[in-house]
């Protein structure tokens, strides 16, 4: 089961289990579609996989399976993999 993060690693922003704008790789690392396309390349930082849209979760798939509330944000931003 997804962990559905609650937020882009590199920027922070808010991305609710229902958001159509939250990305994945295969590791779940979660970044939001303008931090994928304006600054990672379509690659994840961290393992330099490619992403996903995250599927959404909603009604009672997300009351019998709650979201992850564990927040991963790298303060200093994100670079693209090298």
């Amino acid at each position: 089961m997804l962990q559905m993060r609650p937020g882009c690693e590199c920027c922070n922003v808010d991305l609710a289990p229902d958001s159509e704008d939250a990305w994945i790789c295969s590791f779940e690392c979660t970044f939001c579609t303008t931090c994928v396309e304006s600054r990672l390349g379509g690659r994840c930082p961290n393992c330099g996989g490619s992403f996903s849209l995250r599927p959404t979760r909603v009604g009672g798939a997300l009351e019998r399976n709650p979201a992850s509330t564990e927040r991963v944000f790298k303060p200093g931003g994100c670079a693209p993999a090298a």
